[in-house]
């Protein structure tokens, strides 16, 4: 009988870990491989995605199992703070402390849809603070306002939606 169970035991084990690949591609995409399709057809996020590699740790967390919010803005968008701080890409690229502060000020922990989004006042963000919210716009700490400009692009990890503009956190 003894036999019996770890012979049972082990061929459980051996079904779970063949099907794990199989269960991890039934998932989807997640956060981060949406917004580089995203980027590949129809562009407008290649500035995000160099910024959440440059960063490093936000990319591993937003391709991994879990349930995020992000608020993505657009190219455009990064390319208007770039000109409002006399910064370049490349500056801002390199500082690792900016980026990890500002990407995750677009990032909430759970998934919020666009009704769940637009009713609150406001979101907590994975950076310990917060952005106020009155309807489809978000007020960052320094009073900046950001438009959320599409909503509820699903990901196997959370729901991505684009913003006009990139929030500062204080």
């Amino acid at each position: 009988m003894k036999n019996t169970s770890i012979i049972v035991a082990i061929a459980m084990a051996l079904v779970i870990s063949l099907s794990a690949p199989a269960l991890a591609f039934a998932r989807g995409p997640s956060i981060v491989d949406t917004a580089v399709a995203v980027n590949e057809d129809s562009g407008g996020f290649s500035i995000l995605i160099a910024a959440l590699l440059a960063e490093g740790e936000l990319v591993n967390q937003l391709s991994a199992r879990g349930q995020y919010t992000v608020f993505a803005p657009t190219d455009a968008a990064f390319e208007a703070l770039f000109e409002e701080t006399g910064r370049t890409a490349e500056a801002v690229l390199a500082d690792q402390d900016l980026l990890s502060a500002v990407l995750s000020y677009h990032v909430a922990p759970g998934v919020r849809q666009e009704r769940s989004v637009t009713r609150a006042n406001r979101i907590n963000t994975l950076n310990g603070d917060f952005l106020r919210v009155s309807g489809t716009t978000l007020t960052d700490a320094n009073g900046r306002q950001a438009n959320i400009v599409a909503t509820d692009i699903r990901t196997s990890n959370g729901v991505i939606h684009v913003i006009d503009r990139v929030v500062l956190p204080n």
